[in-house]
């Protein structure tokens, strides 16, 4: 097929590989269906139609694409092959991308033009993935919602009065609205698995360290990783995940002297082998609606494959990590990795005044985390590789524990208040409820702080049509098992639906 094929077939062919695989993109390309550039061409018009209202798309670089696009059509008629040879790909705003800017949507950094890709883009880049653009983030890559003054508002294409979460929010809502197959985030407080929650798609956060962050965040220059951060990929399908993953482990170029990770294989592949502790309430909580809907239908599914599900009551006494203390430990060291902490609201302020020297509450930890003296943290740090420990005891009972991914679907735009001022209307048996923001983020800290990989998967739409997710949480750095049990949930009950409008011939 060539680049300037317009037929019917040709275009219906195109309509649906804008929702297919990034795997099923490349098959397509390998067996010469399509060329790399109608590929791209066909990704810029759906960005051209949809992302007016979208606005997911922070950068675009079409002309470096195309370029790309064509070297990748050489590239295949020369008979080379790569895992994402001619695959259009976005990535999250905060990804240096070579002579894009890097801003984080923040107007001081509105000029930084990056000199190389990141370490993560490049691996993406080497494959053979032909870079579109960027996708947008919230502020500092510090929020739920996705809007700066830069870029403006990204909305969710399943409801455009909803946010698609943050801070990946551009990232799922260029998945969800089929402008490309792969995606790469990162995640320190559920900012890849929140988004995917929100509309639908696959994300993973993988275990803490694998995943070189260099070349993330303005402005630039940064070696080191930030403590709890991590970069992993979002996508349409459990097995592109996987295929990311592959990619973007081992680019630490001094490392990759002496030392290479090799994650070991997924414990189990089929869905009646795992054995699953599923958690449908937080401690000392009541589920919200979302949250037993997802429980509900999970634990159901696995039930009639068979397979063995474990609820909290069936644990013995000790076996499960205390959730409760572990919650303000997250939120200890979460605030205390911030090189430049964001200034407190006047409330926020006003609370860290009036805290009480026992206080020893996640929002107490919170507020105090900024001022955290280098002794505080390393007794932090001591209990977090504690927890890690206490976790790799109970997997040796489980392979995966499933929890709900946020206690609502997504919710619609608020941006009136700064952040610990704001509240979110979240259904409960009783009815509506506010839910502060900082109340959103127990599942999605949970293996945050120990720094274990955990898969969002979608479950499907709920009574309101609206996505709703799950996580599959695992042990330390086997990754594998997680995505594994994401792509056995996907191809026993399927996985990504496309929201109302963007599906179809007649919307490319």
């Amino acid at each position: 097929m060539t680049a300037t094929a317009t037929t019917d077939s040709a275009q219906d062919l195109l309509a649906t590989l804008s929702f297919a695989s990034a795997r099923e993109q490349a098959q397509a390309l390998v067996d010469g269906r399509v060329s790399a550039l109608d590929l791209l061409e066909q990704t810029l018009a759906r960005i051209d139609r949809f992302d007016g209202a979208v606005n997911a798309i922070a950068v675009r670089d079409d002309e470096g694409a195309r370029r790309a696009a064509r070297e990748a059509d050489s590239a295949l008629a020369r008979g080379e092959r790569k895992a994402l040879l001619g695959v259009p790909v976005t990535v999250k705003e905060s990804f240096d991308v070579a002579h894009l800017v890097t801003s984080g949507g923040d107007p001081r950094y509105a000029a930084n033009r990056a000199e190389q890709d990141s370490l993560a883009v490049a691996a993406l880049r080497e494959a053979g993935a032909v870079i579109v653009g960027k996708s947008n983030v919230p502020l500092a890559n510090a929020d739920l919602e996705t809007y700066n003054d830069i870029y403006g508002v990204t909305r969710n294409p399943w409801d455009l009065k909803r946010s698609p979460g943050g801070s990946s929010g551009g990232s799922a809502a260029a998945l969800a609205a089929g402008y490309v197959a792969l995606e790469l985030g990162s995640d320190i407080g559920g900012s890849i698995r929140i988004p995917a929650h929100f509309t639908g798609v696959f994300g993973h956060k993988p275990s803490y360290g694998i995943v070189s962050m260099r070349g993330t965040g303005a402005p630039g220059g940064r070696i080191v990783d930030r403590d709890l951060s991590v970069a992993g990929p979002l996508a349409r399908s459990a097995g592109d995940l996987e295929l990311a993953l592959d990619l973007l482990v081992n680019r630490e170029p001094l490392a990759r002297k002496a030392w290479r990770l090799t994650l070991p294989p997924p414990r189990q592949t089929r869905l009646q082998d795992f054995r699953v502790l599923v958690l449908e309430a937080w401690p000392g909580t009541e589920a919200s609606l979302s949250e037993r809907w997802a429980v509900e239908r999970v634990v159901e599914r696995l039930r009639s494959q068979g397979t063995q599900v474990s609820r909290i009551g069936d644990l013995p006494a000790g076996l499960l990590p205390d959730l409760v203390s572990s919650h303000p430990l997250f939120r200890t060291l979460s605030g205390a990795s911030l090189a430049e902490p964001p200034r407190l609201s006047a409330r926020a302020q006003q609370q860290w005044a009036a805290l009480h020297p026992d206080d020893r509450s996640a929002d107490a930890a919170r507020l105090r985390a900024p001022t955290l003296s280098h002794r505080e943290w390393i007794k932090a740090d001591e209990q977090r590789f504690a927890l890690r420990h206490a976790w790799e005891k109970l997997f040796g009972s489980f392979d995966v524990v499933v929890t709900p991914v946020a206690p609502t679907p997504a919710f619609e735009h608020n941006h009136s208040l700064s952040k610990d001022e704001r509240a979110y209307p979240v259904a409960f048996q009783d009815g509506l409820r506010q839910l502060p923001f900082f109340e959103l983020f127990y599942w999605a800290g949970l293996p945050v702080l120990p720094g274990l990989p955990a898969t969002s998967f979608p479950l499907g739409l709920d009574d309101d049509g609206l996505p709703v997710s799950a996580q599959a949480v695992g042990a330390y750095l086997e990754d594998r098992t997680t995505i594994a049990f994401a792509l056995a949930f996907e191809t026993a009950y399927g996985g990504f639906i496309a929201p109302p409008g963007y599906r179809g011939a007649n919307a490319s």
